[in-house]
Order: C-alpha cells, then structure tokens, then sequence
C-alpha cells in the first residue's frame, strides 16, 4: 500500500522535490523486486521474503501494530482474556502471509495457466457456478485474504473473466504497471478514482462477474457494522450492485496453503429488492457481508493480512 499524499494540497519547492524523488523510489524498488524474484528459485524467493516479514515484525513499525490491533479484536471477541503468545504468532504468521502475497504477485506473471490451477483448490465452486450460469451476473465479495490476484487467474481460466477495480496509487507508472499485470492475466481492472459504479452495473447487466474487496470503508459512504464484537466500517457497493441489479452476491475467502491457496465460495447472501427502505436494506445486506467474512477469517486468521484501520474505534500508538 503506498501513500499518496492526496490530502496534502499544496508544496514548497522542497516538499514536493522530496516527494517526487521518494514516489520514483518506490516505483525503482518495485521494478527491481519485480524482475529479480522471478529470476530466483523458488524456495529462495519464498525464503528472502519471509525473512523479510520477520525483520518487519521486530522493527514492529505502525503497519505491524495496526494488525496485530486486528488480531487482537478477533482473539478479543466473546472472551475475556487474550492470550499474548497467540496473538503474537498471529501477527508474526499475518507478515509473513502478507510478504508470500507480494512474492507470488511478482512471480505469478511467469505462471502458466495450468500451474496456477494445480495450487489451487476450490470449495463451493457450485455456488459460483450456478449463479454466473444464470446470466443475471454475479458480485464476489472478498476481504484482504490470501492472494486474491491467484484466485481472479484461476477463476478467469475457468470461463468466468474477472472483472474488478482497483485504488489508484502513485506513482502512476507503478500503478500502470500493477493494472496490465491483471490485465495479462485475463482481468478486467477499473480505476477505483473514476467513477466505476455505471461500469460494474453495465457488466452485472450483462451477465458477467465483478469481484470487490469489501472488508474496509472509512470513507463518509462506508457502512458501520457489527464485526467480531467490535464496529467497523464497510463498502456499500456490493450490496447497492446487488439491489441495482438481477446479480446474486456471493462471498469468497482465499486461504494460504503450503502449496498454494483454498477458495472457499459461500453463499448467495439474501437480497430484498422489493423492500421499502434502500438505505436499510443496504445496511442489513453489509452486515450480512461482515458476518460471513467474520466466519472465514475465524477458521484462518492469519490469511487475513489486513494492516490498514478497519475498526472506527481502534487506535495505534504512533
């Protein structure tokens, strides 16, 4: 995740100097992870990135807070006492989950179909299936879990083409470069920045299949809800898609395996078109959403690598 900077409206030679040299930096550092980890062996690649995570673990910096207070939550709700050792391996087993993303997301540019495929197993495929089959169209909604890019390559290999969006980041060529990478892989990708809601209905309409990450929303849109105990605050886009559209809204939840990933499709969620409140319905159709994300990250906590804020009254030490 990189930092924009959009809040800063104005600069000083200097800052903005400062700034520019820092985003080329970034997009420098990318590049060259990019083209070195595939150049790796395998083992190796894997190896250098998870001890990356443990070197980022004991640096301890406000991103590696900010998930292990998300772990802290889930090991919070409904006890009394957390225990410190478990949410401690949590956090270290969370940076690590988060790196392995990072190092397949470089190497799976070089992955062929088939071998995206064979590390990858699906549960619940009949519920994807049978609502794309319907040509009404479908909403996947997934949280920040596992490798999402893998699962859109092996469900778009599948005959069901990705279609999704993604925040735009600076430096523009970094993010230009992340969107023919899902490009390459058979995805369609939309710029979160311009205006995409049209767009998704326009596909939806058509029968095809738009995948959202829908676990975080601090946005004055975001929906409050209820999220293992504590509140957070969600996307109403795949609930107002839903209500929008004929689209059934299902759920998935990508988990890490030794040897690749676990898909596991849940669902359709129920969706009251007819009902008299569209405001209400929304809400009751985001929360809905946080309790089936709530049950998958509860079996498999740690391929949830959120380390951004999701919860509206946690705060992290500076």
């Amino acid at each position: 995740a990189l930092d924009t900077g959009r809040s800063v409206t104005s600069y000083n030679c200097a800052t903005h100097a400062c700034r520019s040299k820092a985003l080329m930096m970034t997009y420098l550092l990318y590049s060259f992870l990019w083209a070195v980890v595939r150049l790796l062996p395998e083992r190796a690649a894997f190896g250098l990135f998870k001890a990356l995570a443990d070197l980022g673990y004991r640096r301890n910096s406000k991103r590696v807070r900010r998930l292990r207070e998300n772990y802290r939550r889930i090991l919070k709700s409904g006890k009394s006492a957390i225990d410190a050792s478990e949410l401690e391996r949590l956090v270290r087993e969370g940076l690590r989950n988060s790196m392995r993303y990072w190092c397949e997301t470089f190497r799976i540019s070089d992955w062929s179909i088939e071998f995206a495929r064979s590390k990858a197993i699906i549960e619940g495929l009949d519920n994807l299936q049978e609502a794309y089959s319907s040509r009404s169209g479908v909403i996947v909604a997934v949280p920040h879990a596992g490798n999402w890019d893998h699962a859109g390559y092996v469900i778009t290999s599948l005959g069901m083409p990705v279609h999704t969006v993604a925040e735009h980041l600076e430096p523009e060529r970094l993010f230009i470069k992340f969107l023919e990478h899902r490009n390459r892989m058979g995805m369609t990708v939309l710029d979160l920045d311009g205006g995409v809601m049209p767009q998704l209905r326009n596909f939806l309409n058509q029968g095809r299949l738009v995948a959202l990450v829908a676990d975080r929303d601090l946005s004055k849109s975001g929906i409050e809800v209820d999220f293992f105990g504590s509140k957070a605050k969600m996307p109403p886009g795949p609930a107002l898609l839903a209500l929008d559209t004929k689209a059934s809204l299902i759920t998935v939840y990508v988990s890490f395996r030794e040897n690749g990933i676990h898909m596991t499709f849940s669902g359709p969620i129920p969706v009251n078109r007819s009902a008299p409140d569209k405001s209400i319905e929304v809400e009751r159709i985001t929360q809905s959403l946080a309790r089936a994300f709530e049950r998958d990250i509860s079996e498999d906590p740690t391929s949830w690598h959120m380390q951004q804020r999701i919860f509206i009254d946690s705060k992290v030490n500076t």
